[in-house]
């Protein structure tokens, strides 16, 4: 008999960590010894849950919403979601093309699934969210990168796109307001990419959350795209593990299948959650993009003093990629010094893609007065480091 680590699977052995979370698990364990740490390298609301939204789902329990639903999620919610993209975006999207599912990453993973046969390639820019490439990898696919600078606003070309794409392309994947840069997509580039006959499938998790400009769905531009969002960011519900995908009507009955198989059904009363989220918290989610307003504008400044270049202002999300080559080429080895000797947890940018080494990506969702005590450690830190 073969020896049980021998037997465990190539797709389990080979995936790569999120090397975010390594920094979170070490900045756990150094809390656990009695260290005191900021945590700015996590891209999670430090807001809770607005009360109406607990109370929606307490009277959903109540009412014994604890069974399944339909695997493609109530029709409330659905229908729900296809008023919010008409009124916001001025789209007329049908109830049944919106699949609700336990929140945006199966969103992702269902929507790659329902295109990606072995050796497909899907465009995505670099830097990107760091998962993305090991779902398309985890799946069979083949990520091709189109690399993006930050002295262009790391704003993706849709003429290299359309270069790379062949017979093997299945789709282009974006993310607008983007995590880990927090810039906007520039609606042209967004157009465009949406006009090259490929899926677009457009990862919309922080919309609501932009400061300066405006978000655009690839759904104003194609409805032959995939549009992810979810209720984890701007509704400050990453626990609840509630999203969605508004997908092409050829797509529905696949990803149906997929649910059925794999995940059944989204939870019944955070479903119901979810919609008091979408219909009814507007002046919560007001305070909090204000508050997170506030966070970015403090934090781009005091970087910059602190010595980190930004060549362009990030105005969406809650993250800055910072470029700290001057201090260190090796984000992974500059982000754990940073923790260990500064106590400050922040995210190496090489989780992001080859385009992102050498930077760091710092997220403000931690409160003022800890970004200010974190910023002045690291401050500390590079003087006594670097001079």
């Amino acid at each position: 008999m073969p020896r049980i680590e021998n037997l465990v699977s190539r797709r389990s052995r080979d995936i790569p960590p999120f090397l975010v979370m390594d920094v979170l698990e070490r900045a756990v364990e150094m809390e656990r010894a009695g260290e005191d740490v900021i945590h700015l390298e996590v891209g999670e609301p430090d807001f809770d849950t607005p009360p109406n939204i607990v109370q929606a789902s307490f009277e959903a329990l109540r009412a014994g919403k604890t069974h399944y639903t339909p695997s493609v999620g109530i029709h409330e919610l659905r229908e729900a979601i296809a008023t919010h993209y008409e009124n916001v975006y001025g789209v007329d999207i049908e109830p049944g093309r919106v699949i609700v599912v336990s929140g945006c990453s199966p969103a992702i993973l269902l929507s790659l699934a329902s295109l990606i046969d072995d050796g497909c390639e899907v465009i995505l820019p670099d830097p990107h969210y760091a998962c993305y490439p090991n779902f398309i990898r985890f799946l069979g696919g083949v990520p091709e990168f189109v690399p993006t600078t930050s002295s262009c606003g790391f704003q993706i070309d849709p003429d290299r796109v359309r270069r790379l794409i062949n017979t093997k392309t299945r789709a282009i994947l974006i993310n607008s307001p983007s995590n880990p840069t927090g810039i906007l997509l520039e609606p042209d580039r967004m157009e465009a990419l949406a006009s090259f006959g490929v899926p677009v499938i457009s990862d919309e998790i922080y919309h609501g959350l932009v400061y300066e400009g405006k978000e655009h769905s690839v759904l104003e531009y194609s409805d032959g795209c995939f549009a992810i969002n979810g209720f984890s960011k701007l509704y400050a519900m990453t626990g609840w593990r509630l999203g969605y995908v508004i997908c092409p009507a050829a797509f529905v009955r696949p990803i149906q299948k997929m649910i059925q198989n794999f995940f059944i059904s989204p939870a019944d009363f955070v479903q119901w959650a979810g919609l008091e989220a979408l219909t009814n918290t507007s002046q919560s989610t007001e305070i909090m993009k204000n508050t997170f307003n506030e966070r970015r504008l403090y934090m781009l400044k005091r970087l910059r003093e602190v010595g980190f270049e930004i060549d362009v202002d990030p105005t969406a999300a809650f993250y800055i990629l910072a470029d700290a080559r001057k201090f260190s080429n090796d984000s992974y080895k500059f982000a754990f010094d940073i923790l260990e000797k500064a106590h400050v947890g922040v995210a190496p940018g090489i989780d992001f893609g080859e385009s992102a080494e050498g930077f760091l990506r710092f997220s403000y969702t931690n409160s003022m007065a800890n970004i200010r005590i974190a910023l002045d450690r690291i401050e500390l830190y590079v003087r006594q480091r670097y001079g």
